[in-house]
């Protein structure tokens, strides 16, 4: 047992006064955990799979919604439309997440699973600018904060989901299935949008092809909605319902608003790490996902098919890899999984985008899979990781609020922001300056953060794969129960 989880049992036993029953541990369903590990992703997929299409597609969108400007404004009003949807991610995290705390997981991801799809499949029957005129940018923009609304509410209350179903033992590895649902849904996002863009040819995906993609959106969401209904809540969740004692009286009876001020008085610490690290998450996953495909045409002037391949085959590079280094996690811990991925990223974000930046497609394609390993180290663990930081009653509000904060500030702002330096300095090596930064600023949560592998959830039982891990864990805390009393003796 690792020294830190010994400690951890010491102080629960110390607060608990004795030693734990085998009615205090819960079993995991097997079936039931993994009904819940793909009902989580298949949202993130959902959700992953427009942001590849509307990335491949930022410069066809621009020439559709945006055709009076010049080739470099449609880019930039382009992408102005995927991060507005992130200005109103907040909201969705303030409402549906103390939601998800008081009528339950299950629902609310039911919710956020029907609009999402409902966004992205509008998207593909909104009219151009030369039909309806003002009318087509506006009418994408309300697609888009549909979309972002709903996703306010989705990662945060997947990563609750699944880590409150998850044992403890293996959650790193569980966990990490949310987002490899996350590249998956956009490997067949961009894919989708790169095999017809290679069929069609630029005339015909400018004129109607683009809509096809997003089309695709309605039959995915109606899968995923199907799935989520056929879940129940997590065990923490219902634990938490049956608990009748005067604080959680109290919170019910304050609602939405005594949740989030209890969240921002007393758990803000845990909430900037859990800024920290979702900014340096989700910076390097816009800048890979989101801006490189526009970065490399644009910028580099490479054939879209070129570049549309390079960040593909990069996409997956972090399939394959995401469940083992999640099954890392398990072993060494999230926090020096997320300092090798900090450092690496401050130490190889430069030459990664030197070689980028080489003529043919070798050095580049090295360049795309060293950022895409990096990505990974940050992808794998987060899902166990952040949920971590907050008890049960306040979970998915805590996290939908403070994730949400950091992805609309930082995150999806991302691609924007970058076109918008290298457009107007013309240095190319912004996007390097800009993951060196990021890093940086993930180091130091990643220092911050205190260790969660192998326990258990704040204020939730022990979850364990078997009932004989169960009798053995309890067989250890009747030990460590002896050696309390006999040190107070």
């Amino acid at each position: 047992m690792a020294p830190y989880v010994r400690d951890e049992l010491t102080r629960r036993l110390r607060r608990r006064g004795r030693p734990l029953k085998l009615e205090d541990v819960t079993v995991v369903d097997a079936g039931m955990l993994k009904r819940a590990v793909v009902a989580s992703a298949l949202g993130n997929c959902m959700e992953w799979f427009d942001f590849g299409v509307y990335s491949y597609l930022a410069v066809i969108i621009g020439k559709v919604f945006f055709p009076h400007s010049t080739p470099q404004v449609q880019v930039l009003a382009s992408f102005t439309t995927f991060a507005a949807a992130f200005l109103i991610r907040p909201l969705g995290g303030f409402f549906f997440g103390p939601l998800g705390d008081r009528i339950g997981r299950q629902k609310v991801l039911a919710t956020t699973m029907i609009m999402m799809a409902c966004g992205t499949f509008a998207i593909g029957f909104i009219p151009g600018y030369k039909t309806i005129g003002f009318a087509a940018p506006v009418l994408l923009l309300i697609a888009r904060m549909v979309q972002g609304f709903s996703t306010g509410g989705e990662y945060g209350g997947a990563t609750t989901f699944i880590a409150e179903y998850a044992p403890d033992r293996r959650r790193g590895f569980m966990g990490s299935w949310l987002d490899f649902g996350t590249f998956i849904g956009y490997a067949a996002g961009s894919g989708i949008v790169t095999l017809l863009t290679a069929i069609m040819g630029d005339h015909d995906m400018e004129a109607w092809g683009w809509r096809i993609p997003f089309l695709i959106a309605g039959p995915i969401g109606v899968i995923g909605l199907y799935v989520r209904l056929k879940l129940e809540d997590t065990p923490a969740y219902q634990e938490q319902l049956d608990k009748h004692d005067a604080e959680v009286a109290e919170r019910e009876a304050g609602g939405a608003g005594h949740e989030i001020k209890t969240i921002f008085s007393q758990h803000w610490r845990a909430m900037l790490i859990c800024m920290g690290l979702v900014l340096l998450y989700n910076v390097t996953n816009y800048m890979v996902t989101a801006y490189l495909p526009t970065y490399m045409t644009d910028s580099l002037h490479r054939t879209a098919t070129l570049s549309d391949t390079l960040v593909l085959v990069s996409m997956l590079l972090v399939v394959a890899l995401i469940t083992f280094v999640g099954r890392l996690s398990d072993r060494i811990g999230r926090k020096p999984v997320f300092l090798i991925g900090a450092i690496a990223q401050i130490v190889l974000a430069f030459p990664c985008f030197l070689l980028i930046r080489q003529s043919g497609w070798v050095l580049p394609l090295i360049g795309t899979l060293v950022l895409a390993a990096i990505l990974t180290f940050f992808a794998a663990p987060t899902a166990a990781t952040l949920p971590a930081l907050f008890p049960t009653a306040i979970r998915y509000g805590a996290m939908g609020i403070s994730f949400n904060i950091a992805v609309s500030a930082f995150g999806g702002t991302t691609p924007l922001v970058n076109q918008a330096l290298v457009g107007g300095t013309h240095d190319l090596n912004w996007p390097a300056y800009y993951l060196i930064v990021s890093g940086a600023i993930g180091a130091v949560a990643a220092i911050a953060l205190r260790e969660s592998a192998l326990l258990p959830l704040k204020g939730s039982q022990p979850m364990v794969d078997t009932r004989e891990e169960a009798e053995e864990l309890v067989t250890t805390s009747e030990l460590a129960m002896k050696e309390i009393r006999a040190g107070v003796e």
